[in-house]
């Protein structure tokens, strides 16, 4: 039987969101699957990606085939670096000690980075925002000043023309 590591698609259809599982290659995308490894949410920015990594590290060890895009995504959370490393102890190349010190190395630079990018993020879009009010701001000066400068113009046509408050008296009506 191969063993699948691969993405059940689950929500709307517009946002939909996936299930990393375990499946035999041979069942249907959203059938029946083996274990449930994680869940990735690539509608939130950056994706979101919650994996159990001692899990999906043992079905990889056991032969397990993830497919394209959870390679991608196993990669992006380290599970494919320990890998990597763990195979280069069965040949002898590494110790256990050495692949701790490389991975958590690995795993700090990676955090680094990810956190850079939301802070960037956050930065542009409080920026996107305050250009925005400054904008809608300038917008609601403008158009009031127009408003202001309508009444005005108004008021001083008013004020010309002569008022027909007082009763006029007509000689030819008494």
């Amino acid at each position: 039987m191969a063993v699948k590591i691969r993405l059940q698609r689950h929500g709307k259809k517009d946002s939909a969101f996936f299930h990393v599982v375990v499946a035999d290659g041979r069942a249907p995308r959203d059938g029946k699957f083996i274990e449930k490894l994680g869940v990735y949410n690539p509608n939130s920015n950056p994706a979101t990606i919650d994996i159990n990594f001692d899990s999906t590290l043992s079905w990889l060890m056991k032969g397990a085939q993830p497919t394209d895009t959870c390679r991608a995504i196993l990669s992006y959370k380290g599970v494919m670096m320990k890998k990597h490393l763990l195979e280069g102890v069965k040949k002898g190349a590494l110790t256990e000690a050495q692949v701790e010190q490389k991975f958590s190395k690995w795993l700090s630079e990676k955090e680094g980075k990810v956190a850079g990018k939301k802070d960037r993020l956050k930065t542009e879009g409080n920026k996107k925002a305050a250009d925005k009010a400054k904008a809608e701001t300038e917008a609601k000066n403008a158009k009031a000043a127009k408003i202001a400068a309508k009444n005005s113009a108004a008021a001083e046509v008013v004020t010309e023309t002569p008022s027909t408050d007082a009763p006029s008296t007509d000689e030819t009506t008494a």
